[in-house]
C-alpha cells in the first residue's frame, strides 16, 4: 500500500539544469538508498515525476526520455533516489539517526566482545562510547558497513574486538526436530553428523556476542539436555 501524501517527503534530483521530484515514504527511501529491495509502489505516494511537487507541476514524458532515457515513472524514481537527496524534516532525521545508531550498537553488541572478559558490552555502553567519540553515522549507508569504523572510533574508550566462536553441539534425538532450525539461525554450520540414536552433532560458528543467548536458547529447546563445548575463539 503506497505511503499517504501527508506522511510522504520529497526526494529531489537536479540534473541537466532541471529539477525532478517524487513523493516518497522517508523510511522506505532510506532502505532503498541502503541497497535494500523495496517495493516502489509502496515507496511512492503517487506514481508521478514532478518538476515541482508542491505545485503539482509534472515532468513531461519528453523531458524524462531526453534526460533519463525512459519515461517509466518507477525507473525514473529509482534514478532520482539513487542520485538525489531525500528532504527529511529535522525530527525525522533525528529519529532515524538515533534508530540507526542503536541498530549499529546492537550489531556491535552481537559481534564484538570485551577481550578482557570474552563477554559483549551492553548496547547502552556502546552507544555512550559512540557519543563520547563523536561518531558520525551515515543515515543512508548500510549499518553493517559502518561497524568497522565505529569500532575503530570507540576502541580508545572501551576495550573491544570483533570475534567469532566455534562451538560443538550435541542435541538428543527427542529434541532435534524443534532445535535444528533454531540452531542454524545463530551462525554458520561448519560440520554436522547424525548419531545412530537420532542425535544431531555439529560445529557452529557464531558471532562472539551471542554465546550466552545461544546457550540459553539451546537449554530452552532441549530442556537442558544439549551438550556444548567452546572449541575456538577467533578474532576478526
Amino acid at each position: 500500500m503506497p505511503v499517504s501524501l501527508d506522511k510522504a517527503v520529497i526526494a529531489r534530483l537536479k540534473t541537466h539544469g532541471e529539477t525532478f521530484e517524487i513523493l516518497v515514504d522517508p523510511y522506505l527511501a532510506r532502505d532503498f538508498k541502503e541497497g535494500k529491495d523495496v517495493d516502489m509502489e509502496e515507496l511512492l505516494a503517487t506514481p508521478y515525476i514532478f518538476k515541482d511537487a508542491h505545485k503539482g507541476d509534472k515532468a513531461s514524458e519528453h523531458e524524462m526520455e531526453k534526460i533519463f532515457g525512459t519515461s517509466d515513472p518507477y525507473a525514473v524514481a529509482r534514478i532520482i533516489l539513487r542520485k538525489g537527496e531525500v528532504q527529511l524534516t529535522a525530527q525525522q532525521r533525528r529519529e532515524m539517526i538515533e534508530e540507526k545508531k542503536r541498530y549499529i550498537a546492537t550489531v556491535i553488541h552481537r559481534h564484538a566482545v570485551d577481550p578482557r572478559t570474552g563477554y559483549p558490552h551492553p548496547v547502552d555502553r556502546i552507544l555512550k562510547a559512540m557519543e563520547e567519540a563523536g561518531v558520525h553515522v551515515d543515515l543512508f549507508k548500510d549499518a553493517e558497513a559502518q561497524v568497522p569504523n565505529v569500532i575503530k572510533a570507540i576502541r580508545p574508550l572501551i576495550p573491544i574486538k570483533l570475534e567469532t566462536k566455534v562451538i560443538a553441539v550435541k542435541i538428543p534425538g527427542d529434541y532435534v526436530g524443534r532445535a535444528y532450525g533454531e540452531v542454524r539461525k545463530f551462525g554458520n554450520i561448519k560440520r554436522e553428523e547424525w548419531g545412530n540414536d537420532g542425535s544431531w552433532m555439529c560445529l557452529i560458528e557464531i558471532p562472539g556476542g551471542v554465546e550466552e543467548e545461544f546457550y540459553e536458547k539451546l537449554n530452552a529447546l532441549t530442556k537442558g539436555s544439549a551438550i556444548t563445548k567452546l572449541v575456538e575463539r577467533k578474532g576478526i
